[in-house]
């Protein structure tokens, strides 16, 4: 029996979006062992870090198939490139600043507060390329339509904290724009597929209260 192309195209990029958060989480777990006498703040940071790629990892590996999703290469390249290449960062040198690593860790820690509270409520509608599979309405969703995108920048901050350089920050901004593409896209696929979208997104805001 052959698979779908479209369930094996979900599965081969389940698998692999999985191996590579798995392979970061492993990177940062074997320079916490080479980082002996560092201070304290540098290593919740990267612990932090480790954590939050073994996160993705099980999140990528556990969503559920979705209902419909955008057409064309433009959303998805901005979904990989969104997802997956920002994260390169982690192969950066590390900055030895504490109060940097400290602003880090709460970046990091706040951010995967948030993530969690978010993926509760979303379950297993959690996707990478833009897809329809419910209109999520609890939790921080009674608030605002993409609190996922808001608390992974945060936590990319965190991360931009820890290998703070001129070309870092360049990434940072660029990563923003990549968002925003990715939440536009996603809002299109959500409008045409799931009529009581419209309602809902009528009423909250994108990601920031009073501001977007």
């Amino acid at each position: 029996m052959t698979l779908p192309a479209s369930l094996a195209y979900d599965r081969v990029t389940r698998f692999l979006g999985s191996a590579w958060f798995l392979l970061l989480g492993l990177v940062v777990t074997l320079k916490l062992g080479t980082m002996t006498g560092e201070p304290w703040t540098s290593l919740v940071s990267s612990l932090c870090v480790a954590v939050f790629y073994l996160m993705l990892a099980l999140l990528i590996l556990t969503r559920g198939p979705a209902k419909a999703q955008a057409e064309g290469l433009l959303p998805r390249i901005a979904a990989f490139a969104g997802t997956y290449w920002p994260w390169t960062i982690t192969f950066f040198d590390r900055t030895d600043g504490a109060l940097l690593n400290l602003a880090s860790t709460v970046c990091v820690l706040i951010g995967m507060i948030m993530i969690l509270a978010t993926v509760r409520h979303l379950g297993r509608s959690f996707s990478l390329v833009p897809q329809a599979r419910s209109v999520v309405q609890s939790g921080p969703y009674r608030w605002i339509k993409h609190p996922l995108y808001l608390s992974e920048e945060i936590v990319f901050l965190g991360v931009v904290l820890q290998h703070l350089s001129w070309m870092t920050v360049a990434w940072l901004f660029l990563h923003i724009g990549i968002q925003v593409s990715r939440i536009l896209y996603e809002e299109d696929v959500l409008r045409r597929t799931l009529p009581e979208y419209s309602s809902y997104e009528a009423s909250r805001w994108r990601s920031i209260p009073y501001v977007w």
